[in-house]
């Protein structure tokens, strides 16, 4: 079995804290290859990741190295895959991932996914059933255009408590320098 992606459209909202959320797949609208994801694609892949603790991973551009974040909820809804995560702004990827969304620069999401049973269409093209849900990738082109982030936040909200850390460190480590 091979590994497909499948791209989403998504659009920077909101405030800055680094989480994200939108949809990762809408239901019964084409992508680019012709394929249309029925609710339900994803109950069973979903249902064992639950099953094992383990999650889809949240990669940069389908790079298993590029682990930018972490998904904290995957679900299907009446519109399609719904995804809540979080970019990881302590490292580099999460960060750039978050500057390029803040900017506009960024207005993808991909889905990664291995087919477990689907139907060739008519028209050329295949209606997906069933998928074992591998990751989630930010990329910066789309396959299928109907799906949306909701928000991206970043922590600045989180910078004067880093702020009053540093600074009683600071005046720790003084402390110890004068004894």
């Amino acid at each position: 079995m091979t590994l497909q992606h499948r791209d989403i459209q998504f659009r920077f909202a909101g405030e800055d804290s680094g989480s994200i959320e939108g949809y990762a797949a809408v239901w019964g609208r084409p992508d680019s290859f012709g394929d249309v994801l029925r609710r339900g694609a994803f109950a069973a892949s979903l249902a064992r990741h639950r099953a094992a603790g383990t999650r889809p991973l949240m990669l940069w551009s389908h790079d298993p190295a590029g682990i930018v974040g972490t998904w904290d909820a995957i679900e299907e809804d009446d519109h399609g895959l719904k995804v809540r995560g979080r970019l990881v702004l302590d490292a580099t990827g999460g960060r750039d991932a978050h500057a390029l969304l803040k900017a506009n620069a960024l207005d993808g999401l991909s889905i990664g996914f291995r087919t477990v049973k689907a139907q060739r269409l008519p028209q050329g093209g295949r209606q997906v059933l069933e998928v074992e849900l591998v990751e989630v990738s930010l990329v910066g082109r789309p396959s299928q255009h109907g799906a949306r982030l909701l928000t991206v936040k970043s922590a600045a909200l989180a910078a004067p408590a880093a702020a009053g850390l540093a600074a009683l460190i600071r005046a720790s480590a003084a402390k110890l320098e004068r004894k």
